[in-house]
């Protein structure tokens, strides 16, 4: 039980579910209205839709693993209570289920591939086991980025939906003449976009917290190359931005008499960020900066739950 449990916690549960969740809240709440309005068939039936997410899931476990494997000496620094890799499991085992887990979700993309003739989306897929592996080896250690290739990586988990979708319209114009593609994606980069940027804000608070360890091997993290008042600025800079953009969108959704939205908007995203933004200002503990940072990662699920109101108004 306590190897099993430390595998749990290797492969980050929680955040695999926060994918799951996001990728199904995306294609039942964005994407199903959008081909029932234009009452054409899913492009994503269930059997593939689940395999799509089991491609994300498993990708992402590697991912996970990867990065603790090499990450074994800093994690002594910044965080030895929670060592799982040599600890509880060797590394030697560590590697295998990487490899194993990658390949697993390497197929499962290949299946997708081949049910929606999106042939690109294989390589694509490759290409993130790769980015994982190379953020792990050379890019987390590097200026800014390791952080943007995380950013990247989790805006794609709502973009690969989003782009396998669009393509097959693009494809079958015969039976998706009525769908509205461009609102498809004008949603699908909404909130890609919003996840690109609050992943980009979180990677650069967890290096001003894991800053420590990070400077005794070598890294030339933004903290330690700028200095934490220079990412700071960084960081909130971004954080207005995004204050900008949800605030333009609750102008834009206001006229539509979205009231609950705007609501749920203004309570759970923007009064949040406004706080975040001055406890950011005040951090210097690196127990100061995990706090944002789990503060933003529930910033960020409230921002993926606002889905479910595009299915309510739709």
């Amino acid at each position: 039980m306590k190897l099993l449990a430390a595998f749990i916690r290797l492969i980050r549960s929680v955040n695999l579910m926060f994918i799951a969740v996001t990728q199904l809240l995306f294609q039942y709440c964005i994407v199903t209205p959008v081909f029932q309005q234009a009452n054409a068939p899913a492009v994503l039936t269930a059997p593939i839709f689940i395999t799509l997410i089991a491609a994300s899931v498993l990708i992402a476990a590697a991912g996970y693993i990867i990065n603790d494997y090499f990450d074994l000496n800093i994690d002594l620094v910044n965080k030895p209570d929670k060592l799982v890799v040599e600890k509880i499991i060797k590394r030697r085992w560590a590697i295998i289920w990487h490899l194993v887990l990658s390949g697993a979700g390497v197929v499962c993309s290949a299946y997708v591939a081949w049910k929606t003739r999106a042939w690109w989306l294989l390589p694509a897929n490759i290409g993130c086991v790769a980015a994982l592996w190379f953020y792990s080896t050379i890019f987390k250690k590097k200026l800014l980025s390791g952080n943007i290739i995380i950013s990247l990586l989790t805006a794609w988990v709502i973009l690969v939906i989003g782009f396998i979708t669009h393509y097959v319209v693009i494809k079958k114009p015969d039976v998706y003449a009525l769908v509205d593609a461009s609102k498809l994606m004008r949603l699908t980069f909404l909130y890609a976009g919003f996840a690109f940027v609050i992943s980009l804000i979180r990677e650069v608070v967890k290096d001003m917290e894991d800053i420590s360890g990070d400077a005794r091997y070598g890294c030339r993290t933004m903290p330690i190359v700028w200095g934490i008042n220079a990412s700071k600025v960084f960081t909130a800079t971004w954080l207005i931005v995004l204050l900008a953009a949800v605030s333009i969108m609750l102008a834009y959704i206001l006229p539509f008499k979205w009231w609950w939205a705007a609501a749920y908007c203004g309570v759970f995203i923007v009064i949040p960020l406004l706080s975040l933004l001055r406890k950011l200002i005040k951090a210097v503990t690196p127990a100061d900066f995990h706090k944002i940072s789990t503060w933003l990662k529930v910033i960020m699920l409230s921002g993926i739950l606002s889905m479910v109101f595009f299915k309510l108004y739709s």
